[in-house]
């Protein structure tokens, strides 16, 4: 566990509500008096402008996505989650390194090296929350809902082989949960994941764990 502070991972495919759940996430935080920290991959820095530029423009070639991808995290990880995590914050990402393991394992990488790798160089997620959707209802939301234009990484392919390496992922702090929930039943799930962890982290985890139970919604 990354104490004192905790670290937490929304994955999943474009299109299953990954960045909406992370602002209803943050805001109810709020509410309860934590004080979190939020930020998603790729960031908005040097590397992460180029891949978001690969994406519209061309992709790179697998090696030179996957060197991006590790130094734009490197420099995420020194500049903002590592000080946040020894503050005692909690840390919330649209992304993390579990979309590289399921994006460039799409492409043709090893996952389980890929994932070896990432744990060997950046902090582990305390939890990992995966929303599942199929991938033809993502890219109906990317195109229908959003109203982008699917780039190089949302295609139904793509998308495919991502999903199923998302499902492969296991280990403590993994939870998978059915993206096709209305948006407020998908915040009760990913409260009641939270406050699980919580529960098991000290007196200041319990209180803020009770908390949080009792903000989630009541089932419509």
């Amino acid at each position: 566990m990354n104490q004192p502070g905790l670290l937490i991972a929304i994955e999943g495919i474009d299109g299953a509500g990954k960045t909406t759940q992370v602002r209803l996430l943050k805001d109810s935080l709020e509410r309860v008096g934590a004080a979190p920290v939020v930020s998603k991959e790729p960031t908005d820095g040097p590397w992460g402008r180029r891949i978001k530029a690969s994406a519209v423009e061309g992709r790179m070639s697998l090696e030179e996505e996957l060197e991006a991808f590790v130094r734009d995290r490197t420099e995420h990880v020194a500049g903002l989650i590592g000080p946040a995590l020894a503050e005692g914050r909690i840390v919330i990402l649209d992304r993390y390194f579990p979309s590289t393991v399921a994006y460039q394992g799409a492409r043709g990488a090893d996952p389980d090296e890929i994932r070896r790798r990432m744990e060997s160089l950046f902090p582990i997620p305390d939890l990992i929350l995966i929303l599942d959707l199929e991938p033809e209802a993502g890219l109906h939301r990317v195109a229908h809902l959003r109203g982008d234009q699917p780039n190089s990484f949302e295609n139904l392919e793509t998308l495919s082989r991502a999903r199923a390496l998302f499902n492969q992922l296991g280990g403590t702090g993994v939870h998978r949960i059915d993206a096709t929930q209305p948006i407020a039943a998908l915040h009760a799930r990913i409260l009641e994941a939270l406050s699980g962890l919580l529960s098991e982290r000290g007196a200041s985890g319990r209180e803020l764990a009770l908390k949080l139970r009792a903000a989630i919604p009541a089932p419509a």
